[in-house]
């Protein structure tokens, strides 16, 4: 897997669940944080997010795209002075709004609403390092294929056909996807730092495949740098500034949390979570696996299973 698919897959939890809602002004709906992120689509008309905590009201307009990678509560609305309704999860995954609220009368807005349930425990850096709303305005010829993703959603929540309860899962996880790598495209370039840079840049994300690709074999920092055509001083410099953490603490950090999704959704024995992590003996492997989460590999896979039983 590529690094921008492994971050997800390190995170998911659950289905992600949509919605196309079409309102009449004047409407206000008000999102609870949550342990997830969501995105809103314009699809037609005009509307205003209501950022967490106190930043300023954003226009959208038709084609604008919003993510909120953080899970923190915001508002949706025709006008900034409108109030707020609470929209609630019912227990299928759709939403539904906390009072009844008479329809208005007066323009219209059709949005595409999507929500994604995300673990915190081991956030990857590349989520966490995004800004509290990512906002992709709609521009001509831009990121044609998130335009392409975003009509195929809005139309099967439209004309939902045979199949729609594999699709739209499907295409939300790809729209995801899309989301997270225009954004990535307008934030790389010269003098950038962070993980749109780290990607952008052919030695530090030579040696980032490596190290998803293979976490198990025993990197060292001149082979990482090597990758990229590059000196291990040099390399070691360019992957701290960039990345934010020397190669190593980032590989033993993507050990662990390979281990911990094995230990989630695997029956493999502990000692073949080791070996596929790049320890050598079990022991080493609790030992370093309890020094990061602060339980046994055994204690944490339990509670795992207990957790996931508890959701059904």
């Amino acid at each position: 897997m590529d690094v921008l698919s492994d971050a997800i897959a390190a995170m998911r939890t659950g289905l992600p669940h949509s919605s196309r809602t079409h309102k009449f002004a004047p409407w206000g709906l008000r999102f609870g944080a949550s342990d997830g992120a969501g995105f809103h689509v314009v699809l037609r008309g005009s509307c205003w997010l209501i950022p967490p905590e106190c930043d300023e009201p954003l226009a959208l307009s038709p084609g604008d795209v919003v993510f909120l990678a953080h899970g923190r509560g915001h508002g949706l609305a025709d006008d900034p002075a409108t109030p707020l309704v609470d929209v609630i999860e019912a227990p299928g995954g759709s939403w539904v709004l906390s009072e009844d609220v008479p329809t208005g009368s007066g323009p219209s807005t059709l949005i595409l609403c999507g929500a994604y349930r995300l673990s915190r425990a081991r956030a990857h850096p590349l989520l966490t390092g995004l800004p509290d709303v990512v906002h992709l305005p709609a521009r001509l010829g831009s990121h044609p294929a998130l335009r392409s993703a975003i009509e195929l959603l809005g139309g099967e929540l439209e004309r939902p056909g045979p199949g729609s309860d594999a699709v739209v899962p499907a295409l939300l996880d790809t729209l995801l996807l899309y989301i997270l790598r225009a954004w990535l495209e307008e934030h790389a370039g010269p003098g950038t730092t962070g993980w749109a840079a780290a990607l952008g840049d052919p030695a530090i994300a030579a040696a980032l495949y490596g190290i998803h690709r293979d976490p198990a074999r025993a990197w060292t920092v001149e082979e990482l740098g090597a990758r990229g055509g590059l000196s291990r001083a040099a390399f070691a410099r360019r992957f701290t500034t960039v990345v934010g953490q020397p190669p190593l603490a980032y590989l033993t950090w993507w050990r662990m949390t390979t281990a911990g999704r094995l230990l989630s959704t695997d029956d493999a024995p502990l000692r073949t979570v080791a070996q596929r992590t790049g320890y050598s003996s079990e022991f080493a492997f609790a030992k370093a696996f309890k020094r990061e989460y602060g339980v046994s590999p055994g204690r944490y896979r339990k509670e795992r299973a207990a957790a996931r039983g508890g959701e059904h």
